[in-house]
């Protein structure tokens, strides 16, 4: 069990500015936001990892995430947003708890993306695609 930051906003012991909340999901304002109207939604179990999240939860998010997005966007005026998921330290997870960003991009604030992507080779492609296939 993850024991996290959010886990005592989902019990009520520390206080947020929710936007959002059901059974399994809640969704409240980052208090330390990228830009204007910045955030998080997350499930209401305690797990610090995509792959983990229960197909139940994952699709309770997956119903409110866009219509959460939308709300956003006609409150702030955005044009544009990104959704981020992070998963590890490698990839800039902080808190351990599954949580989605929903944020707001202007011309001055937002998120900032460093890509660096290289090619694909079709021997590499097709041993990783016959890898990921035999698992699911």
């Amino acid at each position: 069990m993850v024991e996290s930051v959010f886990s005592k906003i989902i019990r009520g012991e520390i206080p947020c500015y929710k936007v959002y909340e059901d059974e399994k999901v809640l969704a409240f304002l980052d208090i330390n936001p990228l830009s204007r109207g910045h955030t998080l939604v997350i499930p209401k179990i305690e797990v610090a990892y995509l792959h983990q999240l229960p197909d139940d939860y994952a699709a309770a998010i997956g119903r409110v995430l866009p219509r959460i997005a939308r709300a956003i966007m006609e409150a702030t005026g955005a044009e544009a947003y990104n959704i981020l998921q992070n998963n590890g330290s490698l990839a800039h997870q902080a808190v351990f708890h599954v949580h989605f960003h929903i944020i707001p991009k202007f011309k001055d604030s937002g998120l900032i993306i460093g890509w660096n992507p290289h090619r694909l080779l079709e021997e590499e492609a097709e041993d990783l695609l016959e890898k990921i296939k035999e698992r699911l």
